[in-house]
C-alpha cells in the first residue's frame, strides 16, 4: 500500500543523494520563477499600494540567483561524481582506435 515499502532497500549512494539535491534545487528555482513572474506582472499592471508589496514582489527575484547558483554547483558536482564513476567502468582497450 505504501510506496516506500515497495521500493528496494539498497543503500543510497553519493550519486543518488546528489541527483535528489539537484532535482530539489531545480524545483525551487522553477517555483521561484513561477511566483516571481506573475508578481512582476502584477506590479507592472496593477501597481498595488499595500505597504508590504514593494518588498514582497521583489523577494522571489532575489532568490532566483541563489537557487540558480545552488543548482549549478550541485549539477557540476553531480557531473563530476558521475564522470569519476564512469572512468572505473571503461574497458582497458577503450582508448584504442577502431
Amino acid at each position: 500500500m505504501h510506496s516506500r515499502s515497495t521500493r528496494s532497500r539498497r543503500p543510497r549512494t553519493t550519486a543518488d543523494r546528489l541527483a535528489a539535491a539537484v532535482r530539489w534545487a531545480g524545483r525551487l528555482l522553477c517555483w521561484t520563477l513561477a511566483v516571481a513572474m506573475p508578481a512582476a506582472a502584477a506590479e507592472a499592471v496593477v501597481a498595488p499600494q499595500a505597504d508590504c508589496w514593494q518588498a514582497a514582489w521583489q523577494a522571489p527575484w532575489y532568490l532566483v540567483p541563489v537557487w540558480a547558483l545552488a543548482w549549478a554547483v550541485l549539477r557540476i558536482r553531480e557531473k563530476y561524481v558521475a564522470g569519476r564513476d564512469d572512468e572505473e567502468d571503461v574497458p582497458a582497450d577503450f582508448d584504442r582506435a577502431a
